[in-house]
């Protein structure tokens, strides 16, 4: 009983560590989401003035199009730029 005992607190430990150590991946992937948000949007610019649809960017970026337009927007691309806004 005692073996028992000692393996469920064994158990109960590592899985305390494990939820420890997701929480530490978890704060580790939430600090890089700004920079990687924003290399994304430059990757949507670049996309985009290298004359990429903005449907295919939405595509493949997870965005929606009116999304892909806002970054473009943001970043000073207006339509008649390189690229096609209303595709």
């Amino acid at each position: 009983m005692a073996d028992d005992l000692e393996a469920a607190s064994d158990a109960y430990r590592a899985a305390l560590q494990r939820v420890q150590d997701g929480l530490a991946e978890v704060a580790s992937a939430r600090a890089d989401v700004p920079k990687v948000r924003e290399r994304l949007a430059t990757a949507i610019v670049t996309a985009y003035r290298d004359g990429q649809r903005v449907g295919e960017i939405a595509r493949v970026a997870g965005y929606g199009r009116e999304q892909v337009r806002r970054i473009l927007r943001a970043a000073g691309v207006e339509p008649g730029d390189t690229g096609a806004l209303d595709a």
